[in-house]
């Protein structure tokens, strides 16, 4: 059975590594592919293009997870919407019937819920240009695969931090954090787990849902975060101020869907995450 990875950066490659690990073959599509593993078969791809790789023949499950080269409107829709659909058509070209196809999305589909809870179940109100075309994208995978014999399944992930994202720490490093005047609530995912979920979605016997949000167990206040972050450096608590608007809404999410599958979390919360990367850099914590 092959795995393929349409869009293969660092998530996509995390999860191809596990794929691997599991006893799949893997295929992962990039622009870059020399930089794969060799545990991921490279292919030479643009998503933003309908001129795609063979997609081979006995794939089981593709994963469609992509970035925007910019933070634009016209790369997000390069990205996420002319991205997914060139795949799409690529898979009815090479007449290929997958038994899932699995669309990673973002929480920001929900935009500002005022600090309260949100589930599959919540109507998303995306409030920038990136939540509504990532709601076009999710849609349109929807559509299209309604009455096929192939799942659709959107995972709508929290922010991702784990190795090499790190921005929160580097703020408290550098002196820039501050912390909210007011109660700012926070979604995030470490990135193995945003992977583990992934593979858990693509392979469980049980028929998944549509829509899975991907997010840890603690939708943390923003300036729990940064104190934490701060106690584990040695450094200053950073100072409280305006910080403007939150980033990605402010809204607690829930996983409890994702939990329901099975899928157990190496990092529940952020403590867990943040100590293990702040280890890995060679700083002691308690």
């Amino acid at each position: 059975m092959t795995i393929l990875l349409a869009g293969c950066g660092d998530l996509g490659t995390e999860v191809g590594l596990r794929f691997a690990a599991a006893g799949h073959r893997v295929v992962g599509w990039r622009r870059s592919p020399a930089k794969l593993p060799v545990e991921i078969e490279g292919a030479a791809a643009d998503l933003s293009t309908a001129d795609l790789p063979p997609v081979p023949a006995d794939t089981t499950a593709v994963v469609v997870a992509v970035a925007a080269d910019s933070p634009t409107e016209a790369a997000y829709r390069a990205a996420y919407v002319d991205g997914l659909s060139h795949v799409l058509d690529a898979l009815v070209r090479d007449g290929v019937t997958p038994r899932r196809v699995l669309f990673v999305s973002s929480t920001a589909v929900y935009g500002d819920a005022g600090g309260d809870w949100v589930d599959e179940s919540t109507t998303p109100a995306p409030g920038s240009f990136s939540g509504r075309i990532l709601r076009e994208a999710e849609d349109l995978l929807l559509t299209r695969l309604h009455g096929t014999s192939t799942t659709a399944v959107v995972l709508r992930l929290g922010g991702i931090y784990g190795p090499g994202r790190t921005r929160l720490i580097d703020q408290v490093r550098s002196g820039s954090a501050v912390i909210p005047e007011d109660k700012r609530y926070t979604n995030r995912i470490h990135r193995d787990d945003a992977a583990g979920a992934i593979l858990r979605l693509c392979t469980m016997a049980e028929e998944p849902a549509p829509v899975y949000i991907g997010v840890d167990d603690d939708p943390a206040e923003l300036g729990d975060v940064l104190r934490f972050l701060a106690s584990e450096l040695g450094l200053d608590v950073p100072p409280s101020g305006p910080v403007g608007e939150a980033r990605g809404g402010n809204k607690r999410c829930s996983n409890a869907l994702l939990r329901g599958t099975g899928y157990s979390f190496a990092y529940p919360t952020f403590r867990e995450g943040y100590r293990d990367i702040l280890a890995g850099v060679g700083v002691r914590h308690p």
